[in-house]
This record gives structure tokens, sequence and C-alpha cells, in this order.
């Protein structure tokens, strides 16, 4: 079972702020890494807390990406793309 990976509209804000190398770098994260799996459990951590609910977050080196996953879609969606120092930071 292959996943999809959907970009909020938030989440896609925050790459266009990015730098375009970094960006990518996130995108073929995405891609390459969550997208192909067959549990996109297995490479992320659940966010601890309750205020959190059931998200996820991903890594590529010092960026975060806060995830949704939604079995019964088959769909990862991503919420936000943050720096690590500001990542679990509520606006």
């Amino acid at each position: 079972m292959v996943w999809t990976v959907e970009l909020s509209e938030g989440a896609r804000k925050d790459l266009k702020r990015l730098d375009p190398q970094i960006a990518r770098r996130i995108l073929k994260f995405l891609s390459e890494r969550i997208a192909t799996k067959e549990d996109p459990r297995r490479i992320g951590e659940a966010l601890e807390g309750s205020r959190f609910g059931e998200l996820w977050k991903y890594r590529s080196g010092d960026w975060r990406m806060i995830c949704r996953i939604e079995d019964e879609r088959i769909v990862v969606l991503v919420l936000k793309v943050a720096h690590r120092r500001s990542a679990y930071e509520r606006k």
C-alpha cells in the first residue's frame, strides 16, 4: 500500500518561505521516504501531550514536518514545516 502525501495551505506557505534548496530537500524526503512506506509511523514519532492529539513529526536535517496520518484515506497530511527551534510552538 502506497501512501499519498498532501500539503495543507499552511505547509505550502511554509515551504514558499524557505530557501528553494531546502524546500526541494524536504519535498524529496516526503516523496521518497514517507509516500513509499507501508506504514509512515515507522519513520516518524508521535507528538506527545493531549494538546497535539494524533499528530506525527518527521525530521529532515534541522527541519520538522508536523503531519496528521489519515488511515481511512491513506494520506499523510503535512500541516506545518518549520525549523526545529520553532516547530512545536503554537501560534
